[in-house]
């Protein structure tokens, strides 16, 4: 069924066509329209800015502003704080593949914003506000593709694996630790790439669990190891550093089938010595 402007759910647009339906301009995540009483919101996780995520049926969106503290008083944000009173029309554009805009449809503030830690451009860490946000239209949540949840994870392990050490752990660190859940053909959790990635340069191409180097190095020549959660997400655990280390295939196979307590004590204390700061790191 369509919305206004002529367009259904999960229809892909391009950023003019964006701007030419709504009236609006071609740049940012937040783009308001007086001609058209509109504000375009955009959640793009193929750049490395801002981290947005589903919980659920809930979708937590990062406000407006690169770097320092954000402020509800400040541009669009302010004009999505307000949406419920301002008569104001806001429409979620999901990116999955760069350059492609789906149109998910309008969305309505569902409770009050609240404070997060994340980096700015600068590379600074900063309070920025999140806006939670439902879908007006039950029918603009079926299930989403999961080939475009698996595009979303490889771009963002391309931005992960471009980052420095030390960029890495202030990302993962910001991380609000709560995995992004939505529903596709089943329920898949979207792990955080950057957490992802710096258990695997913690792990130094030895798998946390036998000790044994990497089975074999992957086409980028880097040790394959598989990213392993110690409380898996389907039980309620973190998408955190603490929760997360790198195994070989074999062992991530043997914590899925048999999930053994000593096992899972030792993955809890490598993982507390690979985060005191007073360890050297493997060479």
């Amino acid at each position: 069924m369509p919305f206004e402007h002529g367009l259904s759910a999960y229809d892909v647009l391009t950023n003019n066509q964006i701007h030419e339906k709504f009236l609006c301009g071609t740049q940012g995540g937040m783009r308001r329209s007086l001609r058209t009483n509109t504000l375009v919101i955009v959640s793009d996780p193929t750049k490395s800015l801002y981290e947005d995520q589903w919980i659920g049926d809930v979708f937590h969106y990062t406000g407006m502003g690169k770097c320092g503290d954000q402020s509800l008083d400040f541009a669009q944000n302010k004009t999505l704080y307000h949406s419920n009173t301002n008569g104001v029309t806001v429409y979620l554009f999901e990116v999955y593949e760069k350059g492609k805009y789906t149109f998910r449809g309008p969305v309505k503030l569902i409770d009050t914003p609240y404070q997060q830690e994340q980096l700015g451009e600068d590379k600074v860490l900063r309070n920025v506000w999140i806006f939670p946000l439902k879908l007006v239209n039950s029918s603009a949540s079926q299930p989403i593709p999961e080939s475009s949840i698996r595009k979303i994870q490889e771009a963002r392990e391309k931005i992960a694996q471009q980052l420095s050490d030390e960029d890495l752990l202030a990302r993962a660190k910001s991380s609000s630790g709560k995995a992004s859940k939505r529903t596709a053909s089943t329920t898949v959790y979207e792990r955080d790439e950057f957490i992802a990635e710096l258990a695997k340069r913690n792990a130094r191409g030895i798998c946390q669990l036998c000790d044994q180097s990497a089975p074999f190095v992957d086409k980028k020549n880097k040790p394959y190891l598989e990213v392993h959660h110690i409380i898996w997400l389907s039980k309620g655990g973190n998408d955190s550093i603490e929760n997360t280390v790198a195994l070989c295939p074999n062992c991530h196979r043997k914590m899925h089938a048999l999930n053994l307590d000593v096992d899972v004590q030792k993955l809890r204390n490598k993982v507390s010595f690979s985060l005191n700061p007073l360890n050297p790191r493997r060479n």
